[in-house]
């Protein structure tokens, strides 16, 4: 949990309190915590005044909601922010959108190694620079890496339509979310 800025945090409270009119709490910043027992350990003790307090996330930040929800904390999430922490701001983004809207993990009943090398296979990178069209970027990226138009005369070369070929491997192959391309597998 590198980012100070953008630490991930929850505020507890107990649905005891909440149905008594109350939303005591506290927030609980989880890079003060190793594991998911430390953390649930910190929230018992706080609502300790309770007998057998059932613990409420009443809200939380920077935390992405396929890892939480109002009663449940996904028992890797903390090993899933020590993998995300590892990777520089456009990977650890790209990771988040492939959990989210492709994979659909946690749901999907993998677990997180898997869906870490799977990850790994499918992102192609970030495209999002000089030409402003991410799939179009990747496109010329994706001509010059395979040598597509190498044995191809130069003069030739510059009647190639890369827009339609974008178009192409964008239809099936290739899948673009906010400028990160993953490969269909």
């Amino acid at each position: 949990m590198k980012n100070l800025e953008n630490t991930p945090k929850i505020y507890v409270g107990t649905y005891g309190q909440y149905n008594d009119g109350s939303l005591f709490g506290k927030w609980f910043d989880l890079s003060d915590y190793s594991d998911s027992k430390a953390f649930y350990k910190d929230c018992y003790e706080y609502h300790r005044n309770e007998f057998l307090p059932e613990l409420m996330f009443q809200d939380w930040e920077y935390i992405p909601d396929f890892l939480i929800s109002e009663s449940w904390l996904h028992e890797d999430t903390f090993r899933y922010f020590e993998i995300t922490d590892e990777m520089d701001e456009d990977r650890a983004e790209a990771f988040e959108i492939y959990c989210s809207s492709i994979v659909l993990w946690p749901s999907n009943g993998n677990d997180l190694d898997e869906t870490l090398q799977g990850f790994e296979e499918s992102y192609q990178g970030y495209f999002s620079g000089t030409i402003k069209d991410p799939e179009l970027e990747f496109t010329y990226q994706y001509i010059e890496d395979t040598g597509m138009l190498s044995d191809v005369p130069e003069l030739l070369q510059r009647y190639f339509d890369y827009e339609a070929f974008a178009r192409d491997l964008f239809l099936e192959g290739y899948s673009e979310y906010d400028g990160h391309v993953f490969a269909d597998y």
